[in-house]
């Protein structure tokens, strides 16, 4: 799979259309990484003129700030803002919620401004621009609900692409009680993926895995690498693998594309 860096399309003298950003999880977690290769399927299909960073990416910042530390989320904000103007990037697309919001919303107050997507809105305006098909036959009829991840519903009110997405996928998509404004939290957020749990009686990944089992899904839908992770592991502790799986929506729509 070909996957060229900023740097290799500069020494060639090119421009691409889209950056797309990896993130921590994209790259260094070995689940988080098949989200990556689906989203990288779906860019070639549909004949995306994009580009990585490589190592030349580091960590947007965000867990740092979650966490308090402003002083290095600023260092490795303003760090990574040299390096993409220095590119003169102008659309940047992540699979990873946290980065989108923090390169979306935080970088331009310091001096990083650029148009921002999140993967599933990206895959939208594919089809609406009718560089990409979804196939409706191979996973049709399962069931299939869908954890709005906090920074991509909540903080950025987006809730219809990667629904719209989910049911083009030919699915029956059920909704858990809490979904939308309302959903829950899938216990990552807030660099609270780093640390260890506080006292208490129940997991909060826990109570959003019943959550979503309410609904009696095939398949658990997830649009952040955070999200995949917690929800994945909640399955685990209900032991329910054998009957129920969690996929990122670039994964449904490479396996429906057969990719």
């Amino acid at each position: 799979m070909n996957v060229p860096t900023m740097a290799e399309m500069m020494a060639q003298g090119k421009q691409p259309e889209v950056l797309f950003w990896v993130g921590a999880a994209g790259s260094y977690d070995d689940r988080a990484k098949k989200i990556s290769r689906a989203f990288v399927k779906i860019l070639h299909q549909a004949n995306v003129d994009f580009a990585i960073l490589g190592t030349e990416e580091s960590s947007t910042g965000d867990a740092a700030k979650r966490a308090g530390n402003e002083f290095l989320f600023q260092m490795q904000a303003i760090m990574n803002i040299e390096v993409l103007n220095g590119y003169e990037v102008k659309k940047i697309v992540t699979c990873d919620p946290h980065s989108f919001n923090t390169l979306k919303n935080e970088y331009p107050e310091l001096g990083g401004v650029y148009d921002v997507f999140h993967h599933t809105q990206f895959i939208q305006n594919l089809i609406a621009e009718g560089r990409l098909k979804i196939d409706d036959n191979t996973l049709q009829g399962k069931r299939v609900t869908f954890h709005d991840p906090c920074y991509l519903g909540r903080a950025n009110e987006v809730y219809e692409s990667p629904r719209d997405l989910i049911r083009r996928l030919g699915v029956n998509l059920t909704e858990m009680k809490r979904h939308k404004r309302t959903a829950l939290c899938c216990g990552a957020g807030g660099a609270q993926m780093f640390k260890d749990a506080e006292a208490g009686d129940k997991e909060v990944n826990i109570l959003r895995t019943e959550d979503a089992l309410e609904t009696k899904p095939e398949i658990i839908a997830t649009g952040c690498p955070y999200c995949n992770t917690m929800m994945t592991d909640g399955i685990k502790f209900k032991e329910k693998e054998d009957s129920v799986i969690v996929k990122d929506i670039a994964e449904l729509i490479a396996e429906a594309n057969k990719l």
